[in-house]
């Protein structure tokens, strides 16, 4: 893979799971907590596809091949690192909705 196509890949799997994150929340909010899962799963699907591109480019620096650092490559990890930091708020709101849930045992308005 060269590196358009691996900043290409890093961007399209954190973007796809940053988004994945969001359509949870949105579930969580109405009370369906089982597709707010499926979501998050897709979602971690998608984080561990884009953390395999990155880690087959550090062993491959590991093993003296050099990646040249471009803006484009910092501008996908930040994008990983969005997506990540997003999932892990969101899975917590999730569950701060179940408890919200259970303690009013109705669907409310946000």
């Amino acid at each position: 893979m060269d590196l358009e196509q691996i900043v290409f890949a890093i961007i399209s799997y954190a973007g796809d799971a940053r988004s994945n994150c969001f359509e949870a929340l949105k579930h969580a909010r109405k009370g369906n907590f089982e597709e707010a899962g499926k979501y998050l799963n897709k979602a971690s699907e998608e984080l561990l596809e884009a953390h395999h591109v990155q880690t087959d480019m550090i062993h491959k620096e590991a093993q003296g091949e050099k990646q040249e650092v471009t803006l484009l490559l910092v501008h996908a990890e930040d994008h990983l690192m969005n997506a990540i930091l997003a999932k892990e708020l969101i899975t917590e709101m999730v569950e701060l909705y179940k408890i919200i849930y259970q303690t009013k045992g109705a669907a409310f308005d946000v």
